[in-house]
């Protein structure tokens, strides 16, 4: 509770009455700020894949997809790193993980171990926004300071909801009458610990900063107000669908078993070199998986289990998407959603038994694709609908038919097709440069190739000229082959073949690097070479394994070609341009003016 109800009075008594003194210093420090600049509500969640309906998923996401009906969607964006501290830090500085040098969830603090990086909302902060952080912005520890990059990055100490921890102890009822650490946990809300869950208990305490920023406004507005209302950048990460599936019970009953789909593609790959497999230790780590003693490294999880672990992760998923809903409704009912950028992102993606994995930790698109949609009021939302009807009604999958009896019928994916999209190559660091454009904000330069002793730059670009073009697109479509050549991700192994520390290897055990390279003309394409995980360089002369996925003929990435002799001179190509690196691929369009 230190930060819960500490949180709540600094904003209700400080921003109102402003008699606390370091809210009031806060404020009072700031210089004055632009009236055009708009709020901004950055909006994460953990381990989400694109299997949300607005992306022709099967997970019901009502809430989400409302969302993207009045946004543009990145159908084509990737993280850097398919895991939560290296994915979070790269993107939240926009510097890629060779810069950052956080390969693992406990690595060392990038600004005492690496360079004093500017972070985004550090950024907005100093730019005079009020920053505030709820739930999983940050990964939690040392990584990111002892607490979430505070005070750098925020206003006030980031809210964590007091329930977050139980998470990691034995909550999930089992069928012995016994409570264990599961990976499957539906529960009875009321019988969880403090009679909630995180993610209810961190909407409920950004609904309050709503309610309590809009008094400061409308004061403002009155002449009563005895300071400036400020624009505000709040940051909120949700925690599902992270493992364990812990989620409200009633959520279950969306998704009957019958109805679960399996993956397109749930069997091993023969042509996959094995320092490409991760052995989904997270997920054997459980009780209830433990107790099924599957086979080390490859598995495979029984059948049954497969359906069981997508039902989970698609119910945990619509939970999510109700929390989010109250979020957004919170937003409006305080007055704010006509001013708000909102930005909906995943920190990577998870595998759904595709290629007989699970989890994250391999360069797959399905670790490393992810959901990504920008609303930016006046801009994405034009036309739709009537302007006095609200926008963004809260929508509760429980009690929505013809969501229950899409799945309960035959169990169709959505048919989404509203809103704007771009299949443009994009990358999760591009999110720092874009959200400052859109605010109105100087988009900070371009990064030196040694910005270690360079605090404000980048190495993301911004997005607005790919806005700008979908926009002027009468099909509400982009489909631009001159933005970026290629997206980059990366993973590292301590070895060639698996073992037990493979999908989270420690800085000290990294022997092997997976750089990958999704191109603009279709190919994915990945070298796994020698790695000194002393200066964090690799050595490009020694290549333990290749992969190539020809994405036209083999979207799904089941046959890797790379050691086809015919495919020789495509594989030269590709290596040379994987080794020029993300400079050689930036786009060629000016990609730094303002959407107009």
């Amino acid at each position: 509770m230190k930060h819960g109800k500490g949180l709540f009075l600094w904003l209700f008594v400080g921003l109102w009455t402003c008699k606390n003194v370091h809210v009031q210093g806060f404020l009072q420090g700031q210089g004055r700020v632009e009236a055009d600049r708009p709020n901004v509500l950055f909006l994460v969640v953990d381990d989400l894949a694109p299997v949300i309906s607005s992306y022709g998923g099967k997970a019901i996401t009502p809430n989400i997809d409302q969302l993207a009906s009045q946004s543009i969607r990145f159908t084509n964006t990737y993280a850097q790193q398919p895991l939560c501290a290296p994915s979070r830090v790269s993107f939240l500085t926009s510097r890629r993980p060779d810069t950052t040098k956080t390969y693992f969830n406990k690595a060392s603090y990038w600004r005492t171990h690496v360079g004093n990086f500017t972070t985004l909302p550090q950024y907005f902060k100093e730019a005079g926004y009020f920053a505030a952080s709820f739930g999983k912005v940050f990964h939690n520890g040392h990584v990111c300071g002892t607490d979430n990059d505070s005070p750098f990055s925020w206003s006030v100490p980031p809210y964590h909801a007091p329930t977050k921890h139980f998470g990691y102890e034995k909550v999930c009822p089992g069928p012995d009458g016994k409570l264990h650490f599961n990976l499957f946990c539906p529960v009875n809300v009321s019988s969880q610990p403090m009679g909630t869950l995180p993610d209810i208990q961190t909407t409920d305490h950004i609904l309050e900063i709503f309610h309590n920023l809009s008094r400061v406004r409308d004061a403002g507005l009155s002449g009563k107000a005895t300071m400036p209302h400020l624009p505000f950048f709040l940051a909120m990460g949700f925690h599902k669908p992270h493992i364990s599936f812990r989620y409200p019970e009633e959520f279950l009953d969306l998704y009957p078993l019958e109805s679960v789909d399996i993956a397109p593609n749930a069997f091993f790959s023969s042509t996959q070199p094995p320092v490409a497999w991760n052995p989904f230790m997270d997920i054997r780590r459980r009780e209830d998986m433990t107790a099924l003693h599957l086979p080390f490294p490859y598995g495979p999880v029984p059948e049954k289990y497969h359906f069981l672990i997508r039902q989970a992760y698609y119910a945990s998923t619509t939970y999510m998407d109700y929390e989010l809903g109250r979020v957004l409704a919170g937003l409006e009912t305080a007055g704010f959603a006509n001013n708000t950028v909102i930005s909906f992102v995943s920190d990577h993606g998870w595998q759904l038994g595709e290629h007989q994995e699970w989890s994250k930790y391999s360069n797959y698109a399905t670790s490393t694709q992810v959901p990504f949609m920008l609303h930016v009021p006046g801009i994405t939302d034009k036309g739709k609908g009537n302007v006095r009807k609200p926008k963004f009604p809260l929508r509760d999958p429980l009690q929505e038919r013809s969501l229950r009896s899409r799945i309960k019928g035959q169990g169709k994916t959505a048919n989404f097709n509203e809103g704007l999209s771009s299949d443009a190559l994009v990358e999760l660091i591009d999110l720092f440069p874009t959200l400052a454009r859109l605010a109105n904000l100087p988009v900070p330069p371009l990064c030196p190739v040694n910005s270690s002793l360079v605090d404000t730059c980048v190495e993301g670009v911004n997005l607005t000229p790919l806005i700008r073009a979908t926009l002027s697109n009468s099909t509400g479509s982009s489909h631009s082959r001159t933005w970026k050549k290629a997206a980059f991700t990366q993973f590292p192994r301590p070895s060639d073949t698996p073992r037990p520390d493979s999908d989270q290897p420690t800085l000290a055990n990294i022997t092997i690097m997976g750089y990958s390279m999704i191109t603009a003309d279709g190919y994915h394409y990945t070298e796994w070479v020698g790695f000194d995980n002393i200066t964090c360089t690799m050595n490009w002369n020694d290549v333990h394994a290749r992969e190539l996925y020809v994405l036209q003929s083999d979207p799904l990435e089941d046959n890797n070609v790379a050691d086809v002799s015919s495919n020789g001179k495509l594989v030269k190509r590709l290596s040379n341009e994987l080794h020029e690196g993300w400079r050689y691929a930036l786009p060629k369009l000016p990609y730094d003016l303002p959407l107009k």
